[in-house]
């Protein structure tokens, strides 16, 4: 059964003028509400970005951005490499935070040009004697981060004695645990699951080892959507919406919210 169907199903078997108004306003709204087409992209965010009741920074931001260009936006959680993998396929129809350039490599992606979010690459620790945030000074100790996360991959030395995990939870139980020297993670992400999985006596080595603009790519079948979902969210920055959202969300986590001021 259609969406219009399934509202007009619905209907009194006598409507008043008034009744026959309010009824087409409904399955206007209905319509586009429900018959939008649905985008599928690959999520590796947490909270505060995405949380499990859609109600992360991100989750809200993106999702204003695509419905105002006319479509519904959901998320699925996937191993970062897997992800970006299917994307690049068209099994899902995209990737919500990837850095810029990936799509020199992967050739099946378009980039919505206006970035989402800045993401702040990061070294946590809790024991390490480590003053200064660069490539060469982790060199000397152990560090670990999740598979598939690009930044890592091309930029720790190769000598650097490093690991890599699944998931950011198993990340911060292996440095809970001092079992690493560093966990290399995104700031924001690090403090909110620092906080949920009460890891103590943490502290973030700066300044950031990189910052990087983070952008919504999909499959190119979808390239005739990108501009208007480009456009949505430079008029969601534009409005203040997005800053709002932004330093609501953060800081719940107690993370930095100076980011939130988007140019």
């Amino acid at each position: 059964m259609t969406c219009l169907a399934r509202v007009w199903k619905r209907r009194p078997r006598r409507l008043t003028r008034l009744q026959v108004s309010l009824m087409l306003a409904l399955v206007c709204n209905t319509a586009v509400a429900c018959c939008a087409e649905r985008l599928v992209l690959n999520d590796t965010n947490e909270p505060p970005f995405t949380t499990p009741s859609s109600d992360g920074f991100l989750d809200i931001i993106a999702g204003e951005a695509f419905r105002r260009a006319g479509y519904s936006l959901k998320l699925i959680k996937l191993p970062p490499e897997r992800g970006l993998v299917n994307a690049n396929t068209g099994i899902e129809d995209g990737d919500l935070t990837r850095i810029a350039g990936l799509e020199q490599t992967y050739l099946n992606l378009v980039r919505i040009p206006e970035k989402l979010v800045d993401w702040h690459f990061v070294a946590f620790t809790r024991t390490a004697n480590i003053t200064e945030a660069s490539w060469h000074a982790l060199e000397p100790l152990s560090v670990a981060y999740i598979k598939g996360w690009k930044i890592y991959e091309r930029n720790l030395l190769p000598t650097t004695q490093s690991t890599t995990t699944d998931t950011p939870e198993q990340l911060f139980t292996m440095l809970d645990k001092n079992r690493i020297d560093v966990a290399l993670y995104e700031r924001s992400l690090g403090y909110a699951l620092a906080k949920q999985q009460g890891v103590s006596a943490l502290r973030v080595i700066e300044p950031a080892l990189a910052v990087r603009e983070m952008f919504i790519y999909l499959h190119k079948r979808h390239e005739n959507k990108v501009s208007a979902i480009a456009d949505a969210l430079r008029a969601i920055k534009a409005e203040g919406l997005y800053a709002k959202v932004c330093r609501e969300k953060l800081a719940a986590f107690d993370a930095p919210t100076a980011q939130c001021e988007m140019p």
